[in-house]
């Protein structure tokens, strides 16, 4: 059996009923996008640029922020071509290809959250050993594991869209594919891709946040436990800025899921608007996090726009 290639392109939604509004609409999304790309592209540069930001804590960074960037070029061309544009007719391989990257990268986020929540932990419970535990090639091994994860865990539940007859609607209720969406207007059995993405997000989403928690809990114990109380501000400042990343995502994710499970009589911008929130105020909020509580990417910011006014 071949792929369903000859049914008809799906056809993505921008906000319902508001469709004269979308230009106006347009504007903070563009203005979001473009903070997104420069906040998360600026975090990139400098701790590429600077060697004292080369050390495990920044690496971790970086993948977030090289995560966040990814997140904003898969889903950005298509919102803005729906709301600028309104081009909304989408190929059934683009379509499936944005989903698969859409969903993997939200697992690699998680996953990179706690690589840094491990990161501090290490550095809090055993700063002599910090150095010898997590070494660049462990670095390496624990990024490639958490991309891993991200991309071959979302492999089982895309392939299928591939093969599924489309004989309902083509309309989605986004400006984007998500596959929760696509597999609803299937004409197949979709009993697999109903039960594996729950399992999927038990298995990473819950078990990262319970991980993540559980680490907290022992680094607010250790920090608690030190007898200076500059030296407890200075340990608990260390991770501030990854507690308020970690509590941003998830309060989204939770937001999310509690509108789609609870809020099935809210008007349907809300629902549209709370999956917008969860692919934009993460990465727009990272860079102004770490660049806010973190001194040392805070002085090189400040060194680079006085580099930029001398020039």
């Amino acid at each position: 059996m071949w792929p369903n290639i000859s049914a008809a392109p799906f056809l993505l939604t921008g906000f319902p009923g508001l469709e004269a509004a979308h230009p106006w609409i347009s504007i903070p999304f563009f203005a979001v996008y473009i903070s997104v790309l420069l906040g998360n592209g600026t975090l990139l540069y400098l701790i590429k640029d600077d060697h004292s930001l080369h050390e495990p804590m920044y690496y971790f960074l970086a993948m977030l922020a090289g995560t966040d960037l990814m997140v904003t070029l898969t889903t950005m061309p298509t919102v803005m071509g729906v709301l600028w544009m309104n081009h909304r007719q989408m190929s059934h391989g683009a379509c499936f290809l944005q989903a698969y990257f859409i969903h993997s990268l939200s697992i690699v986020e998680s996953g990179v959250l706690l690589a840094m929540a491990y990161d501090r932990f290490i550095a809090i419970r055993t700063p002599l050993r910090y150095n010898s535990i997590l070494t660049n090639s462990r670095v390496m091994k624990v990024g490639l594991g958490v991309l891993m994860r991200g991309f071959l865990s979302l492999v089982p539940p895309i392939v299928p869209l591939c093969w599924f007859p489309y004989c309902r609607s083509h309309v989605l209720s986004h400006a984007l594919c998500l596959h929760q969406d696509v597999m609803k207007l299937a004409c197949a059995d979709i009993t697999f891709n109903r039960v594996y993405p729950v399992i999927l997000v038990a298995l990473t989403f819950f078990l990262d946040a319970q991980i993540i928690l559980f680490s907290c809990i022992l680094i607010l114990k250790t920090v608690m436990g030190i007898a200076s109380g500059e030296e407890r501000a200075k340990a608990l400042n260390t991770c501030v800025s990854h507690i308020s990343c970690v509590l941003v995502f998830y309060i989204t994710v939770i937001g999310l899921t509690f509108i789609h499970r609870f809020g099935k009589h809210a008007p349907r911008v809300i629902h549209i608007t709370m999956s917008y929130v969860y692919f934009l105020f993460p990465p727009f909020m990272n860079p102004i996090i770490y660049s806010i509580k973190t001194k040392q990417i805070q002085r090189n910011i400040i060194c680079l726009f006085s580099m930029h006014r001398r020039a």
